[in-house]
């Protein structure tokens, strides 16, 4: 039994096709993303950050507009948020930075809230203005020790 060069061909490059559908599916829903050097990195510290994580978006005004790129804790032992924006942005020295929960599961991001300076945040600097994740548990607990409800 012979076989055909061309049906061997045209297996191999459907094989390879679909290797490389997986691929793309597994970065685009890991969420890997490689926008090069030269963004604009800036810190925001929080006192409480919530379910955030590494790789979460960075949104102004709903629009991604880059992602938390670590997050640790300062001499404080407050979270230090890593966040990596798009290069040609330009975020005057008043931004706010706020965690906010978007979505049916509860995802996590941080939204950023331009202020109205005329100077510029550049590159290594700190975001002042920060609103750290509500935490729904310390809402009920507070809730329920204020209104009495807790059991003596």
């Amino acid at each position: 039994m012979q076989r055909s060069p061309t049906r061997d061909l045209t297996v191999g490059l459907f094989v390879a096709a679909g290797l490389a559908a997986i691929g793309y599916l597994s970065i685009q829903v890991g969420g890997l993303s490689y926008k090069g050097s030269g963004g604009l990195e800036l810190y925001a510290v929080f006192d409480e950050i919530g379910g955030l994580k590494e790789r979460a978006p960075v949104a102004v005004a709903g629009v991604t507009v880059g992602q938390v790129t670590g997050i640790g804790l300062d001499d404080m032992l407050r979270a230090r948020v890593v966040l990596e924006l798009d290069a040609d942005l330009e975020l005057p020295v008043d931004t706010s930075a706020s965690i906010r929960t978007s979505g049916v599961l509860g995802d996590q991001f941080v939204s950023l809230e331009p202020g109205g300076e005329e100077e510029l945040l550049v590159s290594g600097e700190e975001i002042v203005f920060t609103e750290s994740a509500l935490s729904l548990e310390r809402l009920i607990g507070k809730f329920v020790h204020d209104s009495g409800l807790e059991d003596d």
